[in-house]
């Protein structure tokens, strides 16, 4: 199942994607919640109701005539891990930047969230704006102290993410927060793919554009750490819950690393297959 959240005639509300029209999930099932947060906080008994009700549904909206919003933008949580693809941790190496032992983790503040089609603002006080195409993993189910095992039974989805980055910020500090979490730097979406959808989350193609240029082109299977080892990884710290964001890494030729960075007009394309693809245009922060 595909879990959108969507503007349609000026009404915000979440539905499930069904060939090309979207359906309110409020009309598949009158107790459903509001949000997609909560929808996973009910757990897998729900998700199914919805299911059968939506091969049965006739009615539902065209998707080119609703707005795409991000689908969680609710979250408590958004983490995300540095440098785990092979290729990139190489480059990065090249370059004079120490590949890390362990799991590398930083946040992404909330507040950076937007839609799969919003515009993203590059800041008046950076000149080093980047891409960098990622897997998003939602987690379903609160949890701790997760094994690697038992990690694909706590998500609750996956999503296209582009963790946009000021690298001049990133690289003021030790931590790399606030290089990551400029307004606007966390586009996710085109929805929730639920995990009965994708047979392999490690077996996904990842592509990345810049206006017509493809950057970024690899499998999610050239992760350092996999998914279930970064579950495990962080609820050995935090419990995890129902909604929180994970941006399990990107892969090589970031703009860095080529020396083009993003500039106002330019329009950035994420795409990974079974997921769908996000597309925002870089606009020059408002005064």
């Amino acid at each position: 199942m595909k879990l959108a959240r969507y503007t349609h005639e000026s009404v915000t509300t979440i539905g499930a994607v069904h060939g090309d029209r979207i359906v309110a999930l409020s009309t598949l099932d009158a107790s459903a919640p509001a949000t997609i947060r909560e929808v996973l906080a009910a757990g897998p008994a729900l998700i199914e109701r919805l299911q059968r009700a939506l091969v049965q549904a006739q009615d539902g909206v065209a998707l080119r005539d609703v707005k795409l919003e991000a689908p969680i933008p609710d979250a408590q949580k958004y983490m995300a891990i540095g440098m785990n693809y092979h290729d990139h941790a190489e480059e990065a190496a090249k370059a004079g930047v120490p590949v890390p032992k362990h799991q590398l983790w930083f946040n992404k503040q909330v507040s950076s969230i937007t839609g799969p089609f919003d515009p993203i603002f590059k800041p008046r006080v950076s000149d080093q704006m980047d891409y960098e195409a990622e897997l998003g993993v939602v987690i379903g189910k609160r949890c701790r102290y997760v094994s690697v095992e038992d990690a694909p039974s706590v998500i609750g989805g996956y999503f296209v993410a582009n963790d946009v980055t000021a690298r001049d910020w990133q690289f003021k500090s030790p931590t790399f927060t606030l290089g990551k979490s400029f307004d606007s730097h966390g586009p996710i979406g085109p929805w929730i793919t639920t995990p009965d959808e994708i047979v392999d989350p490690h077996a996904l193609e990842m592509k990345l554009w810049v206006n017509s240029e493809l950057r970024q082109q690899a499998s999610t299977g050239g992760m350092i750490y996999n998914i279930w080892e970064q579950i495990h990884e962080l609820s050995q710290v935090m419990t995890l819950e129902p909604g929180d964001l994970i941006a399990t890494g990107t892969c090589a030729n970031v703009g860095i690393a080529l020396g083009k960075f993003l500039q106002p007009a330019d329009v950035v394309r994420v795409e990974i297959s079974g997921l769908g693809h996000i597309e925002n245009t870089v606009v020059a922060e408002p005064a």
